[in-house]
């Protein structure tokens, strides 16, 4: 950085993180002492903290690191898993969120035990506990130690070499991470996170800010139109298939994996089960989409400037984003960025040790020892987290030797349990006759074959599926839901699975749910013509004659759109809701 000075950085981060933690600890103070208020934050989270906390849950320092680095090495075709999202974004908020809300779930493993039976829910979080210990935990320690010791030149600073650094690195966040996953709970998570949100927004505007001033020697204007005219390609979002992300694999297998996050996975969805009442879960899961679609702007901008100020020849990619920021910031926003960084990355790892505690809890000592007490429940819960966090140390620093970054690495792994989970939840909603055995055939059968397309053929017959992972989700995804259905039709259930509604929380939907989900896919698609050879990487000029128009006739079809839902549809919808799921719950009316 600019004229370093560590001491400065360390003070002024201390400052601003025992003013966060004052702050939280006054906002949270007596909520943390039966499992509902440690776990969901006692279903009280407005919509404003559920945004805040589904945005620092899934960006954290590994998409500032990932995302750059796939940008500086390639374009900006990796920019799919996060705006695509907005599709699971809509949909959670319109068909999954009421049912999971209407039966006053904890964790989406109950739902499955609800659903099928106990085997499907100890299999379900069987593949949870592995996908965070052995991918999601440690990618985030790994991602801020890069940043870290890149940031402070840690190597240098101590006199150690960079496989020692990461370690120490590792090992310092994930200790300082653990203690306020442990302790804090839920609502402490969700506090903490809006504000360190707020802090994420404004350090990733500034960055790119000061990236494009540095690039147009002392015009913004000027290094604009050096990332759009010099290497275009660079801009292009429509992937070829030479590409990590092919344009087709939105439409295949990236939609059921951005549906898992935002619609099943633990740690995600358990900001929304917190949720005061259901338009305020709404209002926070359709808030986060508006950001999701600027992390391109954010998170893979930044890329393409260290791209143009420092040539294409950094190994390993993932160092870009760091290089540039110590090479850019100035020195009296050094503290605010690693307090920006460390809260991101504190929050990830947070989320994930909460989530993986609460299944420990509930989906399988609680079902063993039903009678337990909240505060035996609480202190197990508490020593498997810290468990879970001392495996997942020794396991980060080995994603150093990632070969193709840490983005890809991350993509490929999930893949192991993300696409039968939706799989069986989808099955499960809209097939009610479909039995338990059919769910677990179709995980076993995901996890053996995915290893295969992916690895196993090549080691052990040698010769590889020259397929595209993300194709591979889609091609496993509509096999497992054959399969189910299959089953269902040769041996069904008795009875069919009826849900019954049991909410403890007012089921109103928000109003303006559909308008919203309305405008934030005009916009998904707006993105895609800005980051195209129509648009920003138009070979012969800063956008294409095309480019206006393109955006004129998707602004009107939006409006139209939008019009019909907030005159007609959206009362349809709230009409359909409320007509159809009122149960009574306390002696009270709440729609489910």
């Amino acid at each position: 950085m600019q004229n370093q000075s560590p001491l400065f950085t360390l003070l002024s981060c201390l400052v601003f993180m025992a003013l966060l933690g004052w702050w939280t600890y006054k906002k949270t103070k007596g909520t943390n002492t039966t499992t509902e208020g440690y776990f969901l934050a006692g279903r009280g989270l407005s919509g404003g903290f559920i945004a805040g906390a589904l945005i620092l849950t899934n960006l954290s320092a590994e998409q500032m690191i990932g995302l750059n680095g796939q940008s500086y090495a390639a374009n900006m075709t990796n920019m799919a898993w996060e705006v695509t999202a907005v599709i699971a974004i809509v949909i959670m908020t319109l068909i999954l969120l009421p049912r999971y809300l209407g039966g006053a779930f904890t964790t989406l493993p109950q739902f499955l035990r609800d659903r099928y039976d106990e085997g499907v829910r100890r299999l379900a979080v069987l593949l949870f506990m592995l996908g965070y210990v052995l991918v999601t935990i440690p990618s985030t320690l790994y991602s801020g130690a890069l940043a870290l010791m890149k940031l402070f030149d840690i190597p240098s600073l101590l006199g150690i070499s960079y496989i020692q650094s990461v370690w120490l690195m590792v090992w310092t966040i994930g200790i300082i991470g653990a203690f306020f996953a442990i302790f804090g709970g839920m609502k402490a998570i969700a506090v903490s996170d809006t504000f360190i949100g707020i802090g994420l927004i404004i350090v990733c505007s500034i960055i790119p800010l000061i990236g494009l001033f540095q690039l147009g020697d002392g015009s913004i204007g000027a290094g604009l139109k050096t990332i759009t005219t010099v290497h275009p390609e660079k801009m292009n979002a429509v992937g070829s298939s030479t590409d990590s992300v092919p344009f087709l694999t939105i439409f295949t297998g990236m939609i059921w994996a951005n549906l898992f996050y935002w619609g099943t996975n633990q740690y995600a969805i358990q900001r929304t089960l917190g949720a005061a009442n259901l338009a305020e879960g709404q209002k926070g899961v359709l808030y986060t989409g508006f950001f999701k679609l600027l992390v391109p702007v954010f998170m893979m901008i930044p890329g393409i400037i260290a791209f143009h100020l420092y040539g294409g020849n950094m190994n390993p990619v993932d160092l870009a984003f760091p290089t540039l920021v110590s090479n850019i910031l100035p020195w009296y926003l050094q503290g605010f960025f690693l307090v920006v960084l460390l809260g991101a990355v504190f929050s990830t790892f947070n989320a994930l040790i909460n989530s993986a505690a609460t299944m420990f809890a509930l989906d399988v000592y609680k079902p063993l020892r039903p009678n337990v007490t909240d505060q035996k429940l609480l202190s197990l819960s508490k020593w498997f987290g810290a468990v879970l966090a001392l495996v997942s140390f020794f396991i980060s620093p080995l994603l150093m030797f990632a070969p193709d970054g840490l983005w890809e690495l991350i993509r490929r792994f999930t893949g192991f349990f993300n696409i039968p989970v939706i799989a069986i939840v989808l099955v499960g909603i809209f097939a009610k006759r479909v039995p338990a055995v059919a769910a677990k055939v179709a995980i076993c059968f995901h996890v053996v074959t995915y290893y295969m397309l992916l690895w196993g053929t090549n080691h052990l017959f040698g010769f590889k599926v020259d397929i595209n992972f993300i194709h591979i989700y889609a091609i496993l995804f509509f096999t497992e839901v054959a399969m189910m259905l299959i089953i269902g039709k040769i041996s069904p259930r008795k009875e069919a699975w009826n849900f019954i509604p049991k909410p403890k929380v007012d089921m109103k939907p928000w109003k303006y749910s559909l308008l919203v989900s309305i405008v934030l896919l005009g916009l998904m698609f707006a993105f895609y013509i800005v980051f195209s050879p129509i648009g920003l990487a138009y070979a012969g000029g800063v956008v294409s004659p095309y480019f206006w128009p393109a955006l004129l006739g998707l602004f009107m079809v939006t409006a139209i759109l939008g019009y019909v839902s907030l005159t007609r549809w959206n009362k349809k919808y709230g009409q359909y809701v409320e007509k159809n799921t009122t149960v009574k719950t306390d002696n009270k009316q709440f729609p489910a």
